[in-house]
């Protein structure tokens, strides 16, 4: 049962990182919006468009930044039950201080939870739809970008069947020096190449130019040619250059059978995918990590009052982020291991929010 301390905590904790939330993302927009204004009016993009982005602005930019507005707003509201004696006061009344962290870890726990639901459902649609506007009407040759680099394309669309392609260009759906290899074990059976390759939207065929069709044979081989030819293919060509941001717009479950698919094709990109799948627990999990140091660090009454112990906790919110963006950009650039780039910060700052709650103990 939760008694009237806790619940006194809980509602600070839960109302402050709330009013954190409101205080900081319309200072987010204003900020988003004067450095994007002169863009917006010189593509004349619509102002429907303009209330959409920011309504999924507001989501990608309270889910990237809830672990700073989280420990801020632990070590804020802390740190004046501290000042005010309060934290002495409860102390004093014989409640040990892991008792007294119950209410922070609930606090933290409902939070997590909804962060972690908002994660794997909400955020996905917001961020397709933040990414889609920017490369839309804010970068130059956006559209292009998208799709990261579209040359010399190699992909294994199933067990047997491989894909190469020299080029391809999302807006015509064409792609260019086209070939498809069929393969039995190790032994190739059949090569189909063409000059370009188009979809064609409304009947869901392939129209491949400059056709050829080779199939190997035990004696001699059987060779089909054609300046046109129409085509069923099982595989779809925007797939062969998947957006940049592909992960980040997919639910839980289509990110995993995503991530599936590209591990056999042989995807260059499958570490940016698994660091985005990975982050999806360990942001929620580090919410447990920032509110114990935020509790260790402002709950004792200091002779700079909460202003060092905001000093304290912005140097050490700040020392996070960049060791999240650090090694996330190692396993998406290198060969590190992206569950390792991913958890190091939580392992590290967990390893220190220990230390700081057996001092705080004492």
């Amino acid at each position: 049962m939760l008694t009237i301390i806790d619940k006194y905590i809980l509602k600070r904790y839960l109302a402050t990182f709330t009013v954190m939330l409101l205080l900081f993302i319309p200072i987010g927009i204003v900020i988003d919006v004067s450095e994007k204004i002169n863009k917006m009016l010189e593509n004349k993009i619509p102002f429907l468009d303009i209330v959409v982005y920011y309504y999924n602005f507001t989501i990608y930019f309270a889910n990237s930044l809830f672990p700073i507005f989280l420990f801020l707003s632990v070590i804020w509201f802390t740190s004046k039950l501290a000042n005010n004696t309060e934290v002495i006061a409860i102390l004093s009344s014989g409640i040990s201080f892991s008792r007294f962290m119950r209410p922070y870890i609930i606090g933290a726990s409902i939070v997590s939870v909804f962060v972690l639901l908002m994660g794997f459902y909400i955020v996905p649609a917001a961020s397709e739809g933040f990414n889609n506007f920017r490369y839309t009407y804010l970068k130059g040759g956006g559209k292009e970008a998208m799709h990261g680099n579209n040359t010399n394309v190699h992909r294994q669309i199933n067990d047997n069947e491989f894909i190469y392609v020299n080029s391809f260009n999302d807006v015509s759906k064409t792609a260019f020096n086209f070939t498809l290899e069929k393969f039995k074990g190790e032994k190739l059976v059949s090569k189909i190449t063409a000059s370009r390759i188009q979809w064609n939207p409304k009947d869901s065929t392939y129209t491949m130019y400059d056709y050829t069709k080779r199939t190997l044979g035990e004696l001699d081989d059987k060779i089909e040619k054609a300046p046109e030819k129409k085509a069923v293919f099982t595989f779809d060509l925007e797939d062969l250059t998947p957006v940049v941001y592909i992960a980040e717009t997919l639910s839980i479950g289509k990110l995993y059978d995503f991530i599936e698919k590209e591990r056999k094709r042989g995807s260059g990109d499958i570490n940016v995918y698994l660091v985005v799948l990975y982050k999806k627990i360990s942001v929620p999990v580090s919410a447990f990590i920032l509110t114990i140091i935020a509790v260790a660090v402002s709950s004792m009454k200091r002779r700079g009052g909460m202003g060092t112990n905001l000093a304290i906790g912005i140097a050490l919110a700040f020392a996070f982020v960049f060791f999240d963006k650090i090694f996330g950009t190692l396993a998406e650039k290198s060969t590190f291991s992206p569950l390792f780039a991913v958890w190091f910060p939580n392992i590290a700052f967990g390893i220190l929010a220990v230390y700081l709650l057996r001092n705080a103990k004492r």
